[in-house]
């Protein structure tokens, strides 16, 4: 019997890339998305099923439980993938644009994992949360509401894995670093959109709108990423946390003591300011 997954936010670079490897290595995959046109890159295969989920959407989930249970009464896997960058000032961002990024990145996991849990716990299965390097650092400026999504993702699979185990369900955290997606490749729009909501701070974000375009160049491939998340779905005894690609020098800020990396922070900024 083929193993069976299902990969959110599949139509993305690293969802796509994990459909591709799970599918060429004998498993079943149900690739969802928001549409069929972001899906169509994964439809060419019999081993994959395009299903539309938007995972802020209640309605949306429900009817993708109904085509996926229809078709198996069990999961090896749920990979989430789902989710959407946020950079802005956290006195100026608009408060929906916020909650639609912790709505998709946080309770989009939740509200999956929730609803498919008995698909998994039928095969003592695997869940994968998407966090990021983001999610173990301490927040940088102008990163706060994407690092406050994804410290989020890492109490709430702290506290999931920690559950499940009672049931003999694994919960698997990711913290990928720059991987080439189309979240990465829209990281420049993002600090382009955030200048406008905040005339005090355009100047620092222009100037670290070119420090981001070079996080651009040199993000990895995306199947690097997705054959470590493929060992965790077959190790026997998988890590709790693997964390992918770090950036070396976020890395290494990280090791300063916290008042010596404030005063680091805000050298770069008033540096930015000026320039």
């Amino acid at each position: 019997m083929k193993k069976t997954a299902l990969i959110t936010g599949a139509g993305g670079g690293l969802g796509h890339a994990m459909v591709e490897r799970l599918v060429a290595n004998g498993w079943k995959v149900f690739a969802a998305d928001v549409s069929e046109e972001v899906l169509r890159s994964s439809m060419h295969d019999p081993d994959v099923v395009p299903v539309i989920i938007d995972v802020t959407d209640n309605g949306s989930i429900e009817s993708a439980y109904e085509v996926i249970s229809s078709q198996t009464d069990r999961l090896d896997a749920i990979v989430n993938f789902a989710g959407v960058m946020g950079v802005g000032s956290l006195t100026d961002i608009p408060e929906e644009r916020l909650a639609r990024i912790l709505d998709i990145n946080v309770m989009g996991t939740y509200r999956i994992n929730k609803k498919f849990f008995p698909l998994v716990e039928a095969a003592q299965g695997r869940i994968v949360n998407m966090s990021s390097e983001t999610g173990w650092q301490s927040a940088a400026p102008f990163n706060g509401p994407y690092a406050m999504s994804k410290h989020a993702i890492e109490a709430y699979s702290t506290a999931l894995r920690r559950e499940l185990a009672l049931l003999g369900v694994k919960v698997i955290t990711i913290q990928p670093g720059a991987f080439r997606t189309h979240m990465v490749a829209g990281i420049e729009e993002a600090f382009t959109a955030a200048e406008a909501e905040t005339p005090k701070f355009a100047s620092v974000l222009k100037k670290l709108k070119a420090l981001a375009g070079k996080e651009i160049q040199s993000a990895r491939d995306p199947d690097i990423l997705a054959q470590v998340i493929e060992g965790a779905l077959t190790a026997k005894h998988p890590k709790p946390v693997y964390s992918v690609k770090p950036d070396r020098l976020r890395s290494t800020i990280e090791r300063l003591p916290l008042r010596a990396s404030d005063r680091l922070y805000l050298a770069l900024l008033r540096r930015a300011r000026k320039g």
